[in-house]
């Protein structure tokens, strides 16, 4: 895969991170790139220093990938800083048709993901329910991170990125349950680097954490934990279903309010709960066009 084709995969999945509701992660199992994703980032650990001592800075290059996450990170970084605008833009003036293109990419990826698992019996089924709940539960568990400072930006930057990293669960919705979403945009727009700073440490501090734990998983028990990002993917879909009325929420510190809990509804009941319109048409044709991007998108190995 050429550097070209890596850094435009950086740029959808950096685009997915700055959207509540879906994961960079689902990007990445689309496009072919997770599970090397995965094995780049459990590289950095403390072999390194012996291939340093033996090979040099070439070496510790070669084993770490470098040229793939170099692009990659190039990609994801483009999409933060020139998407940040477009993207609140769009989720302000255009939440329905953004969330339709979303809900078919997510739905895509959920068939592609359950291809993975093999042999389905009832340990798969297990873990596919723990996932499912876990997703559903998840904002119930996680706390508001409290008064905004360097500290809690570099928490929420640990929290997130784990998140954005597995298919199925939005960092980006993570640190809108915090409370932290709103000046997270707010600091890439106006490049606030006492605050960009310390998120960017907790998140590469999560990273180098959770991606050994996620990829000792793949090594040992692949299916039963793909069976359960199945069921967070499935259970995310919720969260980005175009049609919904908020049931439960909370006040941020500046008043903002904070998505909790919402209702479902079917396109026709839209109109008649919030009395706004169901843009029905657009968003069915733009569910179809992210599904049939995962279709374009998915590696032909399969």
């Amino acid at each position: 895969m050429r550097s070209w084709q890596i850094y435009l995969r950086g740029l959808a999945m950096g685009s997915a991170d700055m959207v509540p509701g879906i994961s960079g992660g689902t990007l990445a199992f689309i496009t072919g790139i997770y599970e090397r994703l995965i094995n780049c980032l459990r590289s950095f650990d403390w072999r390194l220093w012996q291939i340093w001592r033996t090979q040099g800075l070439k070496g510790v290059w070669q084993a770490v990938d470098g040229p793939f996450i170099v692009s990659l990170l190039a990609g994801i970084f483009s999409a933060v800083a020139l998407l940040a605008h477009l993207v609140s833009w769009l989720l302000e003036n255009h939440p329905q048709p953004l969330n339709g293109f979303f809900f078919g990419l997510v739905a895509g990826s959920a068939l592609m993901i359950s291809r993975q698992v093999t042999g389905w019996n009832w340990q798969r089924l297990l873990f596919l329910a723990a996932g499912a709940l876990a997703a559903n539960f998840i904002s119930l568990l996680l706390p508001s991170v409290g008064s905004l400072s360097p500290t809690t930006f570099f928490i929420a930057g640990m929290i997130a990125i784990c998140a954005m990293i597995l298919p199925g669960i939005s960092g980006s919705f993570l640190l809108l349950v915090m409370g932290v979403y709103g000046p997270f945009i707010e600091a890439i727009k106006n490049f606030n680097l006492s605050l960009i700073l310390p998120f960017a440490g907790g998140a590469a501090s999560g990273l180098l954490v959770f991606s050994h734990l996620l990829g000792w998983l793949f090594d040992h028990y692949r299916s039963a934990t793909f069976a359960a990002l199945l069921g967070f993917v499935v259970a995310s879909l919720k969260h980005l279903w175009p049609w919904q009325q908020l049931t439960r929420y909370r006040l941020d510190e500046q008043q903002n309010v904070i998505p909790l809990d919402t209702q479902v509804l079917l396109p026709w009941q839209y109109f008649e709960v919030t009395g706004e319109p169901s843009n029905l048409i657009p968003v069915t044709i733009c569910t179809l066009i992210g599904w049939i991007l995962v279709l374009y998108l998915a590696p032909r190995s399969d």
